[in-house]
């Protein structure tokens, strides 16, 4: 099986420590997909962010997936909704899987509706199966 080329979208100043332990995991090499994640330091609405989304637009087109990390604060992300967004057009069509880091936290809106495949817990085979699972249909 080809490996999944998976841009994760995720709250940078929240949520960090999930991307660190998805690292981790990619560096084993049973775990079964990779990822490049280019997560931005400025605000979406910056003088640098036209540049930023010209080259996270680019990585977003190299990937198979987005993988979004639902935490505390991702439905208040301006980035995250712009990511997900993005992941639907249709010059970059991602499969969507998505995975809340606490059963509480409020997914961000551009989830709803669109098919999104979710992994039912922050574990390493749940989010290898709603990778599997995730498809384009939007």
């Amino acid at each position: 099986m080809a490996k999944h080329k998976v841009f994760i979208s995720y709250d940078h100043s929240e949520d960090a420590v999930y991307k660190y332990l998805l690292c981790a995991w990619d560096a084993n090499p049973s775990f079964d997909f990779e990822f490049d994640n280019r997560s931005p330091n400025v605000a979406i609405d910056s003088t640098d962010a036209a540049a930023i989304k010209t080259a996270l637009t680019k990585k977003m087109k190299e990937s198979t997936h987005l993988l979004v990390l639902v935490g505390e604060k991702s439905n208040e992300s301006k980035w995250m909704k712009w990511e997900i967004d993005r992941a639907k057009d249709t010059d970059t069509k991602l499969k969507i899987a998505a995975v809340k880091l606490a059963k509480a936290n409020i997914c961000p809106a551009g989830l709803l509706g669109c098919g999104a495949s979710w992994a039912t817990s922050f574990e390493r085979d749940r989010i290898i199966d709603a990778l599997n699972g995730a498809t384009n249909n939007y």
